[in-house]
């Protein structure tokens, strides 16, 4: 009798373990098919163009900027050290697939400078850029306002251009960069009139020493042969001989002198 009950009580404690054991694989499969469903959600739910969106700012300086997508409008915020960063990002996202449009409003840090040490700072820096050929050619203005740089004037050249904004939008303080800069005509019967511009002008005993300074040179701007003088000079004589140099070269329709005397108040070109 102590056998047979000995035999009964086995028998429960092994179907007992086949039990346990028999619900491992169920259990195990049960989770499996949980997992597999939620990562088939989030496949059909996670939007492909922010994923492509993100992609394109896969990069160092970009790593405290986030893109939102909505109906094909992605939306950037976060912050960069350089507004050149803040401008790459629009351009790399813009690029992504099924990307229509995008808002950028991503903030650019770096230290704060004040309006006057800003523009001060950039005018250095744009009045020695391409310093030769193009510089004597180029007449760049450059407004800070709330560190928001506007440039204007007039650039020889696309490249010229190209050059001046990608060197204030790699300068500390800039926020944002409104170009406003006019490439002049391209012509060869311009570039023959800038350079016998600059003969008669540099040229005259008075005015050759403007040329040994590249960063204040008197500036010349030529846009379907009409000239205009831009720059700083020693006295109003100076200014005048200018005038009367360039309006003496053949071919020249008109000249518009704006070029400043030092130490008198300066004058708004109209």
């Amino acid at each position: 009798m102590r056998w047979t009950k000995r035999n009964i009580r086995a028998s429960l404690v092994a179907a007992a373990l086949a039990g346990f054991f028999f619900s491992l694989p169920q259990t195990s499969l049960a989770a499996g098919r949980t997992q597999s469903s939620d990562a088939a959600l989030t496949t059909q739910t996670e939007d492909p163009a922010a994923s492509a969106a993100a992609a394109r700012l896969d990069k160092k300086q970009y790593r405290d900027v986030k893109v939102s997508v909505e109906n094909g409008i992605a939306t950037l915020t976060g912050s960069v050290d350089f507004y050149e960063y803040k401008a790459d990002a629009e351009k790399r996202v813009r690029k992504a697939k099924g990307i229509t449009a995008v808002r950028n409003l991503i903030e650019v840090g770096g230290p704060e400078i004040s309006d006057q040490e800003l523009q001060a700072k950039l005018a250095e820096k744009l009045a020695y850029d391409r310093v030769g050929y193009g510089n004597t050619f180029n007449v760049i203005s450059v407004g800070v306002e709330h560190g928001v740089v506007t440039l204007g004037g007039h650039a020889r050249t696309d490249v010229d251009k190209d050059s001046a904004l990608a060197l204030v939008a790699t300068t500390h303080g800039v926020k944002d960069v409104v170009g406003e800069i006019e490439v002049d005509p391209v012509s060869i019967m311009d570039d023959q009139t800038r350079m016998a511009v600059a003969r008669a002008v540099y040229g005259y005993p008075s005015l050759n020493r403007y040329a040994t300074d590249p960063a204040k040179p008197i500036r010349i701007s030529v846009q379907n042969g009409h000239v205009e003088l831009y720059g700083t000079v020693d006295s109003q004589s100076d200014k005048d001989v200018a005038f009367i140099r360039a309006n003496g070269v053949s071919g020249v329709f008109s000249v518009k002198n704006y070029l400043q005397v030092a130490g008198q108040p300066a004058e708004t070109p109209k």
